[in-house]
């Protein structure tokens, strides 16, 4: 017979397999008993959350605050946690079913939407088809874009499924003009601030042995820096540059703050630079 010491081990373990908090119908169902998921709380091996939930004492402050509410971790807040290209997030977004009755949010964003994918009653973050439907009708265009061909990019969703999917006007839109060859969310800013150009416009174009962020025309380079633009990385764009220049190429060099608060020097620059001619071939 397993030792009550050894049956609270195991319990233990399976709140850690399942992220840290879990649902005790859950674990009785996986044949944890009520009186080992109790003993294991009474001896602080766990924590008991709220009814029906208990978790590790050292859990993810996020998924134990979405537990406590009742509620999922969604839109741009779950976006961030999975490592997704997100401008700002002012406060956390969490998702709520319509028939959820009164939730503790307390200084949280409630989207009380129908998810495009069911959650399941053990979900506390919402899965990346919910994310990005959600994404896409709280933030702007141009933001929810970045999020999306971050997503596609690092590989966790196919436009393809996304399609398939009963989405709302402003997700179906991105599923149009969405693409994973962005290399950065500042990138996905671009195409649509300047697609009045009636130009082309390639992404991550292959020119003199590496990746511009985009080519304009047929000579025009625009290169957006981020924060890891320093030092060797710095001195690589710098020679990149005049490589590009000997080619013929003319290259705008811009910024993270100059392309998220100040887009209109951008593309005061680019129009400019068009109007002299600088994206044709000689």
């Amino acid at each position: 017979m397993t030792s009550l010491p050894s049956k609270t081990s195991l319990a233990v373990d399976a709140v850690r397999k399942a992220g840290g908090v879990a649902r005790t119908p859950r674990l009785i169902a996986d044949g944890h008993s009520p009186y080992v998921i109790a003993h294991t709380v009474a001896d602080h091996a766990l924590v008991r959350v709220r009814r029906g939930w208990v978790a590790q004492p050292d859990a993810d402050d996020d998924l134990v605050g979405a537990a406590k509410r009742g509620v999922v971790l969604t839109c741009v807040t779950q976006a961030r946690r999975l490592g997704l290209w997100v401008l700002d997030e002012t406060k956390p977004h969490v998702g709520a079913p319509a028939h959820a009755g009164l939730v503790h949010a307390d200084d949280r964003h409630v989207h009380w939407a129908r998810p495009v994918v069911p959650r399941q009653p053990d979900a506390l973050v919402d899965p990346i088809e919910n994310v990005l439907a959600l994404v896409a009708d709280c933030r702007p265009r141009d933001h929810a874009l970045a999020v999306w061909e971050s997503a596609l990019q690092k590989g966790l969703v196919s436009i393809e499924a996304m399609r398939r999917l009963d989405l709302g006007p402003a997700a179906r839109l991105l599923c149009e003009i969405a693409s994973p060859w962005s290399d950065s969310g500042l990138e996905s800013f671009v195409v649509p601030r300047l697609r009045w150009l009636r130009l082309p416009i390639v992404p991550q174009a292959w020119i003199a042995g590496h990746r511009v962020d985009f080519l304009i025309g047929e000579r025009l380079v625009l290169q957006i820096d981020g924060g890891h633009h320093v030092g060797p990385q710095r001195d690589s764009d710098i020679a990149h540059d005049a490589a590009l220049m000997l080619m013929g190429y003319h290259v705008v060099r811009v910024g993270y703050r100059a392309v998220v608060e100040r887009w209109h020097e951008v593309q005061d620059v680019v129009m400019r630079a068009v109007a002299q001619g600088l994206h044709r071939a000689a």
